[in-house]
């Protein structure tokens, strides 16, 4: 197994709940039909979710790492605005398609703070896979790929949290140490500072063993679309349900919100450790294929070995 093959084996329950998610915006969509396991019609169209994490992957697979400037290009290149982008992203990336520098395009969004949306979390899972074992790495390629596009500190933050969740998900797998959920959160908020993200964090783990209600309640489902008000739900949902993705998807679905947003942040984390076995074959058969090409092989660091299990 390769750093790659943890990378991809996320991106596939990164979308697989991204196009799930996207259903629960259909009229007549019904949670309970899925609970009886009655799925919505194929295709499952993936969201804007899948589409930006498929660059972040493609730049890994070419780079073993984020180049900003790369990864900006390449977020410019593949933007389909019909794939659900939110109206800071449609304009911000039709800014850097048409010649902008990111940086000072990013950094103007909002008024000048920054866009704190759920943008930068709901893509990175993927990467922290990549870096399993080394979260400290982890978090800090997910700084740099959130910069791109949210220069905000709550939705940096998210996207470090969200990255060092998936690369302690990934390293479970490896060495077959499943942590306990607030193992799993409290290793998450030692690579967080002050804020509401981490707050609500916090609350997340003070929260688990409650009901995906409760959950949702406290914490947040997506619905106001800002990394604090996604990320700690997402979390408390993929510690609770870390070895069991249907499971973990079925908790977003229940949940509400912006369904395809948290079920991207939670099957990207729960696939680095269940792997794409752990996603069910029907699901995977009725998501939309992914970008052609993406997973030809790369000649980069990205195909050396994962690290081994510290015994």
């Amino acid at each position: 197994m390769t750093m790659l093959d943890l990378c991809f084996e996320s991106l596939d329950g990164l979308s697989v709940g991204d196009a799930l998610g996207a259903q629960f915006f259909v009229p007549g969509s019904d949670h309970s039909a899925l609970r009886e396991g009655r799925l919505p019609d194929a295709p499952w169209q993936w969201t804007d979710d899948t589409e930006m994490a498929c660059s972040i992957v493609d730049e890994l697979r070419g780079r073993g790492g984020i180049d900003q400037d790369r990864l900006a290009a390449r977020f410019a290149e593949n933007f389909e605005p019909y794939r659900g982008y939110g109206g800071g992203a449609v304009v911000l990336l039709g800014q850097i398609r048409r010649g902008a520098a990111w940086r000072e395009a990013a950094a103007a969004a909002f008024g000048g703070q920054g866009s704190m949306g759920n943008g930068a979390a709901m893509r990175v899972a993927p990467l922290g896979a990549f870096h399993a074992g080394d979260s400290r790495t982890a978090a800090l390629q997910a700084f740099r790929s959130a910069e791109v596009t949210h220069t905000h500190r709550e939705a940096v933050l998210g996207a470090v949290a969200v990255a060092v969740a998936a690369a302690e998900a990934g390293w479970a797998r490896l060495t077959g140490n499943r942590p306990d959920p607030v193992e799993l959160l409290d290793i998450v908020l030692a690579h967080l500072v002050d804020g509401q993200v981490m707050s609500g964090v916090v609350r997340a783990r003070r929260l688990l063993g409650v009901s995906v209600a409760e959950a949702a309640y406290e914490l947040g489902n997506g619905s106001q679309v800002l990394a604090f008000d996604t990320v700690p739900f997402a979390l408390w949902t993929a510690a609770t349900w870390l070895d069991d993705y249907p499971a973990a998807i079925h908790a977003c679905v229940e949940a509400g919100g912006d369904v395809d947003t948290t079920a991207a942040i939670v099957g990207g984390i729960v696939a680095a450790h269940t792997g794409t076995d752990g996603i069910p074959a029907a699901w995977l058969e009725r998501r939309e294929p992914l970008p052609d090409g993406l997973r030809a092989p790369g000649a980069t660091a990205a195909q050396v070995a994962v690290r081994p299990p510290i015994e």
